[in-house]
């Protein structure tokens, strides 16, 4: 199968443009989380994960985060570039988001710059924002990649990709 790169407009991001391996970056965009009217994280502190095919992964310094809003889970998982994950819960009020955010405590050398910051499943919340614009989540719940007019793609994980 071959894969249509989209060509980016002047001031857009074409994913595929990303390296692999993965490199996180500091972004000065206001990223800012809201569940049931409450805003759960804030930030212009951020690290973005720039994969190819992915569109960005935002990770939140946990001073920036709501962190009473989040409960550590019993699941973890592996990723070859960053390491360890953890995940959290994130319960508010009696609504429950089982593992709608994960960090790497000890990352790789390489991702050290995401310790102690959190990434959240956009489409586990009611609202994620990259400055003004709200964003829309990459297809397929096992991705966490937050997509604005600003990135292309096409994006790991819509119709029509599977297999890359």
């Amino acid at each position: 199968m071959t894969i249509e790169r989209i060509t980016p407009d002047p001031g857009q991001e074409s994913v595929w443009d990303y390296p692999r391996p993965p490199k996180s970056e500091a972004c000065s965009h206001l990223i800012k989380i809201i569940l049931d009217g409450e805003v759960i994280a804030e930030s212009e502190q951020t690290k973005r994960v720039l994969e190819t095919s992915h569109p960005p992964v935002y990770y939140i310094p946990t001073e920036d985060i709501c962190m009473d809003f989040l409960e550590p889970t019993q699941g973890q998982s592996w990723c070859e570039w960053k390491g360890k994950a953890r995940y959290f819960d994130v319960v508010l009020r009696e609504r429950r988001i089982e593992k709608a955010a994960w960090s790497y405590p000890t990352p790789t050398p390489i991702f050290e710059a995401i310790r102690d910051h959190l990434a959240f499943y956009p489409h586990l919340m009611d609202a994620c924002f990259v400055g003004d614009e709200q964003v829309q989540s990459q297809a397929g719940g096992f991705y966490g990649g937050w997509i604005t007019s600003k990135i292309v793609g096409p994006f790991k994980g819509e119709p029509g990709t599977q297999g890359w």
